[in-house]
């Protein structure tokens, strides 16, 4: 993939900053929208979850295909959780939390933990010296020829699509999010968000359990969260990891260019673009990540010149995997192999045990 597949216009940094006036007006969310795409995601998940659950009694196995759109709509749901945490689903606090928090207990994402470590993330991605904050680990190539081999191949597993969409999400959702790892010095609210979802996702659970049976109930749910949150990973990761993301240390970093150009247009067909609450306009959404979901079509059909910033296409994203390192000569993504030819390049000291 070369730069131009990713973007017709350069704006500067001056126009990056002159977006955040222009897009202020599409801010203002619309409560009985935010009601209905509500009801449209929450009814299908629970709906779908039902006709596995009735297919797996009556024996009919194949029904439980049924758990690829209930991993969907949960998914949906949980952009709904994204927008309440951003304050722009409906835009009131007290509504906004109080939805994302009961979501929580659906997504198992303990809702004013998560939304903390979100807000580091919109407030540093793309600056370097920030590294870490809700983010896909990504080191410079410098930094990973540093590494002893033992850590390089740790960071080669950590990258490798297997654990990152597979044993990740796992991890994730399942076991990490149940203790606020990294939120220790941030006060009561992590712990107390944490452990109330916690407990609400054991009582959900004990009922679901007592209603439909332990089997039917793990062969239904657990495929149902595991999808998601993979897909959920999956949008994450080309969100940022793209080839011509951008990337500048604290001295360079500016907020409106690292959002308008450090996060990718995602342009999916319109199905999954609808599932997945828009989420793939994801520069316009760090630009201004008060604009509820459901308006981020208008700004492009007002602003049709935003659509070519950033843009990648559902096969582009594929190719994505393999950008792992940060090349900062050349001020983009590459893989494993690309770093290893820029190393030698640069005169860097490289471990050939196990370059590929």
């Amino acid at each position: 993939m070369t730069a131009h597949a990713y973007s017709t216009i350069e704006p500067t940094g001056d126009d990056a900053g002159a977006w955040l006036k222009i897009l202020s007006k599409y801010r203002q969310p619309h409560s009985g929208r935010s009601v209905f795409e509500l009801l449209v995601t929450i009814l299908p998940f629970a709906a779908f979850w039902a006709g596995a659950y009735i297919s797996v009694i009556q024996g009919f196995w194949l029904g439980l295909i049924l758990v690829l759109p209930a991993a969907a709509f949960l998914l949906r749901l949980f952009m709904i959780q994204h927008d309440c945490g951003h304050g722009s689903f409906f835009g009131r606090r007290r509504f906004d939390n109080w939805t994302g928090r009961i979501i929580g207990v659906l997504t198992l994402t303990p809702y004013d933990y998560w939304r903390r470590a979100h807000a580091g993330h919109h407030a540093t991605a793309g600056n370097l010296d920030e590294r870490g904050v809700g983010d896909i680990t990504t080191l410079t190539i410098a930094e990973y020829y540093s590494l002893s081999w033992a850590r390089r191949l740790a960071y080669r597993l950590y990258r490798h699509p297997l654990v990152m969409f597979g044993i990740g999400p796992a991890w994730l959702f399942l076991l990490k999010q149940r203790l606020p790892f990294g939120m220790m010095g941030f006060g009561a609210m992590p712990w107390i968000s944490t452990m109330a979802t916690n407990l609400a996702i054991t009582i959900l659970t004990a009922l679901m359990i007592w209603t439909v049976g332990l089997v039917p109930f793990l062969l239904i749910h657990l495929p149902v969260v595991l999808i998601a949150g993979a897909a959920g990973v999956w949008l994450f990761y080309v969100q940022h990891q793209f080839e011509g993301t951008h990337w500048s240390k604290t001295g360079e970093w500016q907020f409106p260019e690292a959002a308008l150009h450090g996060a990718s247009h995602y342009d999916l067909p319109p199905v999954l673009r609808w599932i997945t609450g828009n989420i793939g306009v994801h520069h316009v959404h760090h630009l201004s990540s008060r604009i509820p979901y459901y308006r981020l079509p208008e700004v492009l059909r007002d602003h049709p010149e935003l659509g070519d910033i950033g843009r990648i296409t559902l096969w582009q994203s594929l190719q994505c995997v393999r950008l792992v390192l940060w090349d900062e000569r050349s001020n983009k993504l590459v893989s494993f192999r690309g770093a290893a030819k820029a190393a030698v390049l640069s005169g860097c000291d490289i471990n050939l045990r196990i370059q590929p």
